[in-house]
């Protein structure tokens, strides 16, 4: 009996512990639910009881220094559907398809699949949603998006960039600062059933999305609709590959106006056309790099004079060529300048003088101020892709290769390059790193970042950088530059005429013309380079196929900014006379003794044609074009 009673209370003794055993693992899965894996529980809840929407942010505005919109976007709508929710699905499929220009049978496949929820078009005018949202077609869903939107079309597209159909960044500007542009997005939810039906009487809950910053660019969108007509003409007129230009304040290396053509409509980018897109986006001025050719003059003079290495009462004389290392190298002109001093050197753009030049640098002394200038090194753009140029290794150049670097040969730079190098000769001798952006603002207005101009080094001395001014001046006073000028404005500039190669060898009949300016003369503020990339027929020099066309953009620049007349409008005017069949050597010389400065096509022979015609009023120091039999 005691026994008995003894394992009766073992028995209720274990079965005791067993109980609360069982009630202390239930409390601590209790407490584990409810406190450890609470919240991704709630989580899984909402999923099922809630359909929540995605509230796209509005992305920032990209905006020019006067505060224009480049870049904004515009309110579009996404259509959602709840297939469990729509009722009628081959109506609502029909009412879809017709409102939004889909296919029917498409629409509804998505009408009949077992998902909860299901896109069945984005980015849709606001005027179309609102049409088919009068329908009242249950199961539909709208959240309002936003699509980017270019106000100048094509006029900045291989700056500004696109977006893809989300919003991100792809190209440019839109992709470098893509970070500072692209907002919060937000979400709408609403409670359901099981079945993804709205609860009736449920209430929708809204969080806004916050909108991306804005950036101010340095372009000035007047003078960029300026450098855009000028390429777009040059490109028509001479049937060129592409033209280019770049327009920079020469004090900051504030960007203001990059334009090239042939372009695109940034609102209708060719996405069907991935090869086309990317070659009309792809900014040349910052990630190619081109042989410069006479305008690379500069940077040699400007180097020579702060090297100390001539003076202005050196003479050069050029015959036509010079021999270097037994190779024979031509000045441009066959015929030669004969005996010159630098100013005219630079004026009449003699490559013999700038082959004398480099050669009495040196290969050391020249390549340590090329470095000054910024060149076989990348400029710091805040833009992707940029290119560093080329320079020849230094331990490798000959000779003849330095003597070829001295007139813009076997060099290649990046048109940015260029224009900031140049801007340092004529500014005092300050290289500033270039820069599109100027400043970052919150969507609320708050300041968050502005730009200060950076300067990177000292490249020559003021007094070599106003020696340079006052030869460059004359460039465009008397010389090859002429057609560059603005009535009653003193511009110094440089003509450039580069041939192009092809698998190493020159390619025939391609040529890249070019011409860089800068302007007021006195108190330089802006630099234009304009660039033509193969203008076809035998007007290919730079000082008649580019400079007329930097002119241009000056003469607006002046307008717009209502900057005075530096020196008086009296231009003196000649005829011209009628040379055709006379030698190189009487035309060059007829022309010449009349004031006019004389492009020559050909090696040798008599003169076959003219340009301008005979009997044309001309203006004095203005650039001519003779063509001769032999070419």
């Amino acid at each position: 009996m005691k026994a008995s009673s003894m394992l009766m209370r073992k028995r209720l003794l274990t079965a005791f512990v067993a109980l609360i055993a069982v009630f202390v693992a239930l409390f601590g899965r209790l407490i584990y639910l409810q406190i450890v894996d609470g919240g991704f529980l709630r989580a899984k809840a909402a999923e099922q009881w809630y359909r929540d929407l995605p509230l796209k942010a509005t992305r920032g505005k990209i905006l020019d220094a006067n505060g224009s919109v480049l870049a904004d976007s515009k309110d579009v709508f996404t259509l959602y559907a709840r297939p469990n929710a729509v009722k009628d699905k081959p109506a609502a499929a029909q009412s879809i398809a017709s409102a939004l220009g889909l296919n029917y049978d498409s629409v509804l496949e998505k009408l009949n699949t077992s998902v909860g929820e299901v896109t069945i078009k984005r980015k849709i005018d606001a005027d179309v949603a609102l049409q088919l949202r009068k329908q009242n077609i249950g199961g539909l869903y709208y959240t309002l998006d936003t699509e980017r939107n270019y106000p100048y079309n094509s006029n900045m597209s291989q700056i500004l960039g696109f977006t893809n159909i989300d919003n991100v960044g792809q190209s440019g500007l839109e992709s470098y600062y893509d970070k500072y542009l692209t907002g919060v997005d937000g979400f709408a939810y609403t409670s359901t059933d099981m079945a993804g039906r709205e609860v009736d009487g449920s209430v929708t809950k809204y969080v806004p999305g916050i909108a991306g910053c804005n950036i101010t660019l340095s372009l000035d969108a007047n003078i960029q609709s300026f450098a855009y007509d000028a390429v777009t003409a040059a490109c028509t007129e001479f049937n060129a590959k592409s033209a280019q230009m770049i327009v920079m304040d020469v004090n900051t290396g504030g960007i203001i106006a990059m334009a090239k053509s042939p372009a695109f409509d940034l609102n209708e980018p060719p996405r069907d056309d991935m090869d086309l897109l990317n070659s009309l986006s792809r900014n040349t001025m910052i990630v190619d790099m081109y042989e410069p050719g006479s305008t690379f003059k500069i940077f040699t003079t400007a180097a020579a004079i702060e090297a100390g290495v001539v003076s202005d009462n050196d003479t050069f004389f050029c015959a036509g060529s010079r021999t270097v290392d037994g190779q024979r190298i031509r000045c441009w002109r066959s015929i030669g300048h004969g005996s010159q001093h630098l100013a005219d050197g630079v004026k009449n753009s003699c490559n013999c003088v700038f082959m004398d030049l480099a050669l009495r640098m040196g290969t050391s002394r020249f390549y340590d101020a090329l470095g000054k200038f910024g060149l076989g090194q990348k400029t710091g753009v805040d833009f992707s892709g940029e290119s560093s140029g080329m320079l020849m290794k230094e331990s490798n150049v000959k000779t003849v290769d330095l003597a070829r670097i001295g007139f813009g040969q076997a060099v290649a730079v990046t048109p940015l390059q260029l224009i900031t190098g140049v801007s340092s000769v004529v500014n005092g001798g300050t290289l500033y790193r270039p820069y599109l952006v100027a400043s970052v603002d919150s969507c609320d207005g708050k300041n968050l970042a502005t730009r200060k101009p950076i300067a990177v080094r000292r490249t020559i001395s003021e007094a070599t950088s106003k020696k340079m001014r006052e030869y460059l001046v004359g460039v465009v006073a008397n010389g090859g530059g002429s057609k560059a000028g603005v009535v009653g404005y003193a511009i110094g500039g440089k003509t450039g005429t580069a041939q192009k190669y092809s698998g190493g060898a020159i390619a025939q009949g391609k040529y890249i013309s070019s011409f860089i300016g800068f302007a007021p003369a006195d108190n330089p503020k802006y630099a234009v380079l304009m660039i033509v990339d193969e203008p076809q027929g035998y007007m290919y020099y730079g000082s008649l196929v580019a400079a007329p066309y930097a002119g241009n953009v000056f003469g607006r620049i002046f307008d717009y900014k209502n900057l005075p007349p530096t020196m008086l409008p009296e231009r003196e005017y000649t005829v011209m006379p009628d040379v055709v069949g006379d030698s190189a050597e009487s035309a060059v010389a007829a022309l010449e003794k009349i004031g006019l400065h004389v492009e020559v096509v050909g090696e040798g022979g008599d003169v076959i044609s003219q340009t301008p015609i005979p009997n044309e009023r001309v203006a004095t120091n203005d650039s001519v074009l003779i063509r001769l039999s032999s070419q």
